[in-house]
């Protein structure tokens, strides 16, 4: 569970237990600001809360707006910034700023179905966006608004080959909040205690993949070295909406392996869409590096999406 499933499913609870709640939204943000916009925050009318709108710095207004809208119903903005008196208190006297909107969990503001239906859309592998007016404070289904955020399905990681370096990518990608699931049909490899932490699927990869379905928030990467491996993978995956594909090797095995998939019939545009060699070109030398000049560059493509 990612940490927007996680939040989604903590406010999902209290509403179904009865209990009155809030959600804060980050709208805006210039200069220095700890979180990305769209980043959340939900809270119970008794404090309890879950996730964050700044890292901590502006945290606790937020939560005490957050307490009373949950009883009293409705929106309201909140900015901090330099020029605010309350700046150094926030912690946003480097430069930042930033607008929250703060909005009880109620048919006033934000509607406790739409979390049913960011859910929904998540566990389906779609994308939902949801409008919102902060002039009236309120939220609903659509891309009409003056702020729309959108939420794409859980980031998932495929990697092919159970070897050395995805023993280290994996626990890189959870950090980075993917869903990792190892696929080598080579028994040995997924032998004894390497994987014991991970879900190893032994079938052939273009197999695996047909019922993993990637999305638009999936990675592929290939690790085995193995075009009888490596290749359906890579094939099943232009065929997907995956947003990072990457396959391990020197160049020369990468321009091979690129002149065996146009035998197949992709194109030099679906082609391009293949990192090879895989990672980000930080001089990795050893299995740990070269998982994160991986990890790394499925970060950077992710967030280059338009």
């Amino acid at each position: 569970m990612d940490d927007l499933s996680r939040l989604v499913a903590t406010a999902r609870s209290w509403i179904a237990a009865g209990e009155r709640a809030a959600i804060a939204t980050v709208i805006s943000t210039w200069g220095s600001a700890p979180r990305r916009v769209g980043s959340h925050l939900v809270v119970r009318a008794d404090g309890l809360f879950e996730g964050s709108v700044s890292g901590g710095c502006v945290e606790g207004e937020v939560i005490e707006t957050g307490r009373e809208l949950a009883v009293s119903g409705g929106a309201r903005l909140l900015e901090f910034g330099v020029a605010d008196e309350t700046a150094w208190a926030a912690g946003l006297a480097c430069g930042g700023r930033i607008a929250v909107l703060v909005q009880a969990l109620d048919d006033s503001a934000f509607p406790p179905r739409l979390l049913d239906r960011i859910a929904e859309t998540r566990a389906a592998g779609q994308i939902l966006a949801l409008a919102t007016d902060p002039a009236t404070g309120q939220t609903r289904e659509g891309e009409d608004g003056a702020f729309v955020r959108r939420y794409d399905p859980p980031l998932r990681l495929m990697i092919v080959g159970a070897v050395h370096i995805a023993q280290l990518l994996v626990p890189m990608a959870r950090l980075l909040g993917y869903a990792p699931l190892v696929v080598d049909p080579r028994g040995t490899f997924a032998a004894g205690p390497r994987f014991e932490d991970v879900a190893v699927d032994p079938r052939w990869p273009d197999e695996a993949l047909r019922d993993w379905r990637p999305d638009a928030a999936s990675a592929v990467v290939a690790l085995t070295h193995d075009p009888k491996l490596d290749d359906p993978a890579l094939a099943a995956a232009l065929r997907s909406e995956a947003f990072y594909i990457a396959a391990l090797g020197s160049k020369g095995n990468h321009a091979r392996r690129l002149e065996r998939l146009r035998e197949q019939g992709f194109d030099e545009a679906a082609l391009a869409r293949i990192h090879g060699p895989a990672g980000l070109a930080i001089g990795a030398a050893n299995p740990a590096e070269i998982a994160l000049a991986i990890a790394a560059q499925m970060v950077e493509r992710f967030r280059a999406r338009p």
